[in-house]
């Protein structure tokens, strides 16, 4: 066996060997993204973050009846839990993606796996909404923001081609926990109480915490490699939070549609259930239309995915076209029951369709507007964007509920705002081209994933 100094010298060559290829070529430092493999892991841990974060906040109005009666408060103000925990998971995402280009994703998601149990696991314990609005609101909130974003951001690094495929076969989760947590969340309040239901709901929440495990990273993002020249705390700041994006028209003009999206998008997840309750339909019925309209969220994602990698149409117009319908049906809604519960139903499928089919591609169409490099800092702040929408969308239905007696001035309220996203849409610079504009941080001299390959002379 050789020595260990000489050992120690040839590895000390190599690394200097290296550090000079890397110096001449330092586009090359990234690689491509590996198009699968432990990526469909990471697929697997967004399937149950969606179902344990979005599903979980979809199907919590089963709760808003109970909270309604129990505590003798107006729908507006027990409206303002779901509200809160929405606000809490968006406004903290750039926080979130800075950690991450900090320390890594892992250890992010792992830690917010552990704030969202420990919210609902103290809010069965509550005795006011205020304590609801600080456990449910901004514990699990915060917690959520710290997992969501984070992972979604890991799936996309691991997919380019099969992008759209891999984020919706990960958000069907969402639709498969509205189907199964509706009558699941009704039968654990009559059995156990909202306290007990509460409780099991923050230890299916600690699952999440594996999944963050599951998590590799990729490559190094943009900011990562930035900071070692820039050792200023502003610009480092800078740099884990993407702040150069708020400077950008297309950046703010998507920032604003998605805002539109977000007051309107929960409105029916919030008050669908006592919506149906109110014209007079038993609670397992009204249970079951969010069922089965998480049946056709799941169909709904998968055909939008499925669609999105044959690539016949740009990813922005199809979002678009979704978010059209989405807001056509929620304007339905009340016109639904009157053909009764088949009516109602019915109307609430086609919701269910349209609202899976557009999630993924919200996200999808990120890398199309800052480039793949700015990606996860770029859902940070849409997130944080988007977060003023989710915080005054369900409490401002539920104050029109009070105000008019019904749901019908909610749902149309809801309709409103994804036509008036859907229009905002329309704005972003070369929406009507049929050709992927050249993302502005690539334009700008942003440093590509990867480099090119040059043709031969």
């Amino acid at each position: 066996m050789r020595p260990m100094t000489t050992r120690w010298r040839e590895q000390k060559r190599s690394i200097s060997g290296l550090h000079a290829m890397t110096a001449k070529e330092p586009v090359k430092r990234q690689q491509q993204p590996p198009e699968g493999g432990w990526g469909w892991v990471v697929v697997g841990a967004l399937f149950v973050v969606s179902c344990l974060v979005y599903g979980l906040i979809r199907s919590l109005g089963v709760f808003f009846v109970e909270f309604v009666q129990y505590f003798g408060e107006t729908a507006q103000a027990v409206s303002w839990i779901t509200s809160i925990g929405l606000a809490m998971q968006q406004l903290f995402s750039p926080l979130a993606t800075a950690l991450c280009n900090m320390y890594g994703t892992r250890p992010i998601v792992m830690i917010g796996g552990l704030l969202s149990g420990l919210g609902f696991i103290l809010a069965s314990q509550a005795t006011s909404l205020t304590h609801l609005y600080l456990t449910m609101g901004l514990i699990s909130g915060i917690g959520w923001a710290f997992i969501f974003t984070p992972t979604v951001g890991a799936v996309m690094q691991y997919f380019t081609r099969r992008r759209s495929l891999a984020m919706a076969i990960g958000f069907t989760g969402v639709g498969l926990s509205s189907f199964a947590f509706s009558p699941l969340f009704q039968f654990l309040l009559e059995t156990y109480a909202w306290r007990g239901a509460l409780l099991i709901l923050g230890g299916m929440s600690l699952n999440m915490v594996a999944c963050g495990a599951l998590i590799r990273p990729v490559t190094f993002t943009k900011a990562m490699e930035k900071t070692v020249q820039n050792s200023s705390l502003l610009s480092r700041l800078s740099v884990y939070f993407e702040l150069p994006l708020l400077l950008q028209r297309p950046f703010l003009t998507y920032g604003a549609a998605i805002t539109f999206f977000n007051a309107g998008y929960f409105v029916p997840y919030v008050h669908l259930v006592a919506h149906s309750r109110t014209a007079g339909f038993s609670e397992y019925q009204s249970a079951f239309v969010i069922s089965a309209t998480g049946v056709t969220d799941i169909l709904g994602r998968v055909l939008s995915g499925w669609v999105s990698d044959l690539g016949r149409l740009r990813l922005v117009h199809m979002l678009c076209l979704w978010t059209l319908l989405l807001g056509l049906f929620l304007l339905a809604l009340p016109l639904g029951t009157m053909g009764g519960y088949a009516g109602l139903l019915t109307t609430s499928l086609a919701q269910g369709l349209c609202s899976g089919a557009m999630t993924p591609l919200v996200f999808a169409v990120v890398p199309e507007i800052v480039g793949m490099e700015r990606m996860l800092g770029a859902l940070g702040l849409l997130q944080l964007i988007e977060s003023i929408g989710g915080l005054l969308g369900a409490p401002l239905s539920g104050w029109l509920k009070d105000t008019t007696g019904s749901y019908s001035a909610s749902f149309a309220m809801a309709g409103g705002f994804l036509l008036l996203g859907s229009a905002v849409t329309t704005t972003l610079p070369g929406f009507c081209s049929c050709a992927v504009p050249k993302a502005h941080s690539d334009a700008e001299g942003g440093t590509p994933m990867t480099e090119e390959p040059k043709e031969k002379s």
